[in-house]
C-alpha cells in the first residue's frame, strides 16, 4: 500500500507535536507549530535536538533521530504531573452564577465526571459560564456532601470537589 500525502502530513505533525512538547522542557530546542509541513523551523528544531542529544546534526529525521525524539518525549512526559491550582487564592473567594472563565470550566468538568459515576448528580455542560444549571449541580453536590447549600463554590466546596475527583481514578 503506497504512502499517501495525508499519512506523510500526519507523521510530520506527530514529530512536530513531540518536538513542541520537548521544547517546553528544554530551552535548547526551538518550538515548532504542528502544521504537518516539514518546514525550516522544523528542520532547525530537529537539528537543535540532534545537537542536544549528541546525534549527527543533519536536520533530517532518520530512524535514530526519531527513536531518540520519542524516547526524550516519553521521559519528559512520564514524570510526576505538576498540580494545577485553579481555585483563586484570595481568602473568602466565591465562584457563583454569572462568573465565567477557566476555574468555572474546571468546576464544570469535575461535576461532569462525577455525574458519570453518580447517577443522582446530573451532567453539567462544559461552557465555562457559571449557569443556573451549574448552580443546581453545585447545590446537589453540596447537599450530598453535607456542606452548606449555597450553590456557590467556596473554599470548602472546592476542596470537597477536588478530594472526591481525585478518588475517581
Amino acid at each position: 500500500m503506497p504512502y499517501t500525502p495525508e499519512q506523510k502530513k500526519a507523521h510530520i505533525q506527530e514529530l512536530q507535536n513531540y518536538l513542541q512538547a520537548i521544547s517546553c522542557e528544554h530551552a535548547e530546542i526551538p518550538s515548532v507549530l504542528p502544521t504537518g509541513i516539514y518546514d525550516f523551523r522544523t528542520q532547525q528544531a530537529v537539528k537543535a535536538f540532534q545537537k542536544f542529544t549528541h546525534l549527527t546534526e543533519t536536520g533530517e529525521t532518520n530512524q535514530a533521530t526519531w527513536e531518540k525524539i520519542v524516547s526524550v518525549y516519553l521521559a519528559d512526559t512520564q514524570t510526576t504531573p505538576q498540580p494545577l491550582y485553579a481555585f483563586p487564592v484570595r481568602k473568602n473567594s466565591i465562584i457563583c452564577t454569572g462568573q465565567n472563565g477557566f476555574t468555572v470550566g474546571v468546576i464544570q468538568a469535575i461535576l461532569f465526571e462525577l455525574s458519570r459515576k453518580y447517577a443522582n448528580l446530573p451532567p453539567v455542560q462544559l461552557t465555562g459560564i457559571y449557569s443556573p444549571e451549574t448552580m443546581q449541580a453545585v447545590q446537589l453536590f453540596q447537599n450530598m456532601c453535607m456542606l452548606p447549600v449555597t450553590g456557590a463554590v467556596d473554599c470548602s466546596t472546592w476542596n470537597m470537589l477536588a478530594q472526591i475527583s481525585c478518588n475517581l481514578r
